[in-house]
């Protein structure tokens, strides 16, 4: 077992611990509503408008997965508890991608909630980070969760940040699979998902640090060379990249 792992989950629940204390009592404002087509039914909705009652997972996911509510924050606040949860367990299956898990916590706009429920949600991603980069097997992979979070604050500095000072098998291994997951788009010059703000921004510094950070780990993770080479070919820009001997052959 990783050592830091057992440290990590301590802290992990103790966040999720922390979001269910901070956010108990929330609900949906009494006069949100949504398509009863598209959405669900009244019954639906007047779940979201009692506190703590738990929801059905079908009806979490649907939730989440809204765009349109009149107060996105307020619907989040209520949710959150349950949502963080059952985002840790791999319960949700998102339809658009795990940037669209993202997305919802954009859209609540927690960052700027009062101090207390910001710090709360900020604590619970960088522990939930923490805890995945130690798990050797994580409900979540480490490429899907840096999309999640990097979408929740619209950034990808502070989670590569942690991902620098965390190294080892667990961790290393997390980033051979992330850098063979997302080489491809990137020397495309595109980022490897679909961002909703900041994408050339994250697209830069993730190619960057990828380049600066992932070479020495990932030989001694036993990377390819393959890899190694398709990771050095980010460094290199224009007709030099296209025409190294070493180049993929990806089209696009």
């Amino acid at each position: 077992m990783n050592p830091d792992q057992p440290r990590a989950r301590l802290r992990l629940d103790a966040a999720l611990d922390r979001l269910a204390v901070t956010f108990r009592g929330m609900t949906a404002r009494p006069d949100e509503s949504n398509c009863e087509c598209h959405w669900g039914s009244a019954e639906d909705l007047a779940q979201l408008k009692v506190a703590d009652v738990e929801l059905d997972l079908e009806l979490l996911e649907r939730t989440q997965q809204a765009t349109d509510w009149e107060d996105n924050a307020s619907v989040l606040r209520r949710i959150l508890p349950q949502f963080a949860s059952a985002l840790v367990a791999g319960l949700i299956e998102p339809l658009f991608g795990i940037e669209r898990v993202g997305l919802t916590f954009a859209l609540g706009a927690w960052q700027e909630w009062p101090t207390e429920q910001a710090a709360a949600v900020e604590e619970f991603l960088q522990a939930w980070w923490a805890y995945t980069l130690t798990d050797a097997d994580p409900a979540v992979p480490a490429h899907d969760l840096l999309v999640l979070t990097a979408e929740a604050t619209g950034t990808v500095r502070p989670w590569l940040d942690v991902w620098e000072t965390l190294s080892g098998p667990v961790a290393d291994g997390h980033l051979a699979e992330a850098a063979d997951h997302w080489e491809y788009d990137l020397l495309g010059d595109q980022l490897p998902w679909w961002a909703w703000e900041n994408g050339e921004e994250m697209r830069v510094e993730l190619t960057a640090w990828l380049v600066r950070h992932a070479p020495a780990r990932l030989r001694a993770h036993g990377a390819s060379e393959d890899l190694l080479h398709r990771i050095r070919l980010l460094g290199v820009t224009g007709h030099d990249r296209w025409e190294d001997p070493h180049w993929p052959g990806h089209r696009y």
